[in-house]
């Protein structure tokens, strides 16, 4: 059937992927990737040779109107990213919403997200949070934290690990460094990571090591004993 199937990858562990997700790459007629030298990688290991595409943010508005047209035409189109579920901080959304506006069925597959398992492993509250994603690197970064300070669900933030401590430095200031946080870094992989303890002690501990790899940081939402101290 035409369609477009939005495929999750494995954030890390490649025996992560589910078998529904190996069946509609494997049928696919077309395979959209972030980065097709990435996603070769786990192909091969699947098994699965097809032809693919790039889609990423840099040209996703250019190819928008030919991938519709294909969908259209009868072809089976999947998107996935380099990891984790397309449309979560990575390329989907545009494709998606055109899809839609054309009628044309789109199926999204239930899979990884880097956020949920760092969400549950911090031990910190999870039936009610709000996700962030990724700040914005210069303007409007400053305003995006002060605008959460008085946020009381648990949040959720992606960084990079170069930016790692100057983020949680700004956390510390904006939120107080007593305020309890989880780092989650490599998740599922070898070298997975999971800090747990207030903002101060993540700075300290992240800024006297090397960090690699794809980072979430979890941090608690206000108290209302926060609340009652300040009136």
């Amino acid at each position: 059937m035409a369609q477009l199937t939005l495929v999750p990858t494995p954030v890390g562990n490649l025996e992560d992927i589910t078998l529904r997700s190996i069946r509609a790459l494997k049928e696919a007629d077309l395979i959209l990737a972030e980065d097709t030298r990435t996603s070769s990688k786990l192909l091969k290991h699947l098994g699965i040779s097809k032809p693919m595409k790039s889609y990423h943010a840099h040209n996703e508005h250019k190819v928008l109107e030919d991938i519709v047209s294909r969908i259209a035409s009868g072809e089976n189109i999947a998107l996935i990213s380099d990891a984790g579920t397309p449309g979560i901080s990575d390329p989907g959304f545009l494709v998606v919403r055109e899809c839609i506006r054309n009628d044309i069925k789109v199926e999204t597959l239930p899979g990884p997200t880097a956020f949920v398992p760092a969400l549950i492993n911090s031990g910190l509250p999870s039936d009610r949070f709000c996700f962030e994603g990724f700040l914005p690197q210069k303007k409007g970064r400053h305003s995006r934290i002060e605008n959460l300070k008085d946020e009381q669900r648990t949040m959720i933030f992606y960084e990079s690990p170069f930016r790692l401590v100057k983020a949680l430095e700004q956390f510390a200031e904006a939120f107080g460094a007593d305020r309890q946080a989880s780092v989650s870094r490599e998740l599922s992989k070898i070298h997975e990571e999971n800090f747990r303890g207030s903002l101060a002690a993540c700075v300290k501990h992240f800024s006297s090591k090397t960090v690699k790899g794809e980072i979430v940081i979890v941090i608690a939402g206000k108290t209302e004993k926060e609340n009652s101290v300040l009136e």
